[in-house]
């Protein structure tokens, strides 16, 4: 089974979150629609999918979210910039 690490946003360069799913288009859609509404993806209004790497284990996968949620801000950037330079959400091309 795949492992997911995402980053979502509100816009270009707004307010970044990091988080880990095996279920990745499920767990984005649960961010658009605001399922939990009380989270920090629904108070800043994340609902963009501007980046996400897939991994082979869960231990993987969380062990790149720990370490991504340290990263300086500009870091992170980089890497979106990287795969996603218009800052598209990509969630429409999920499977």
């Amino acid at each position: 089974m795949k492992h997911y690490v995402y980053i979502i946003t509100n816009k270009k360069h707004g307010v970044l979150y990091t988080g880990e799913t095996v279920r990745l288009k499920k767990r984005i859609y649960q961010h658009k629609t605001k399922a939990h509404p009380n989270s920090f993806s629904a108070r800043y209004n994340l609902d963009k999918l501007a980046y996400f790497e897939e991994h082979k284990t869960e231990a993987e996968a969380k062990k790149r979210e720990i370490q991504m949620k340290k990263w300086n801000r500009s870091w992170k950037i980089d890497l979106i910039e990287k795969m996603n330079p218009d800052w598209k959400d990509l969630y429409n091309q999920l499977k």
